[in-house]
């Protein structure tokens, strides 16, 4: 039954290999049920709809995309700006105290819980996670600069 309705919908397309329209971006701003069809073809809410739900696209499929920009390449100093700010954020933490070099535990008087929040706030920041057995080895700033670095690939 499936195989059916399938080979009925492809051979109901265009040709496969035709190129997709470009739309224009003013019917990008309106929204896409209303963008697709024609301004005398469009129906009340009331009204009985049509079998299918390609009845409604005019002669030609429009393929709508997303892009995305990538992010700016990752330094040592940008990684080591972003973990001091989370920490500084961090409410358990006087920022007066606090340098690269500060031991969670020993200078900054935090206990195991604060450090297991402070890498996930860390996970949070860059994207990736931290396995446990790593996470118990980062007890100070540097510690987590060296070890995002050497995981993102920074070498400078």
């Amino acid at each position: 039954m499936a195989a059916r309705v399938l080979s009925a919908c492809v051979r109901g397309l265009p040709a496969a290999f035709a190129p997709l329209p470009r739309v224009p971006t003013l019917a990008l701003a309106r929204p896409l049920s209303t963008a697709l069809c024609p301004v005398g073809t469009r129906r009340r809410a009331g009204a009985t709809q049509p079998a299918s739900p390609f009845a409604q696209v005019p002669g030609s499929i429009t393929q709508l995309c997303r892009q995305y920009s990538d992010l700016p390449p990752l330094t040592l100093e940008g990684i080591k700006d972003r973990v001091l700010y989370v920490l500084k954020l961090y409410d358990k933490i006087d920022p007066e105290k606090l340098s690269v070099n500060s031991h969670f535990m020993k200078d900054l008087g935090l206990d195991s819980l604060d450090q297991v929040e402070i890498i996930m706030a860390m996970e949070d920041e860059f994207g990736f996670e931290i396995p446990d057995i790593d996470a118990e080895k980062l007890m100070c700033p540097q510690e987590i600069v060296d070890y995002i670095a050497d995981k993102k690939d920074v070498y400078e």
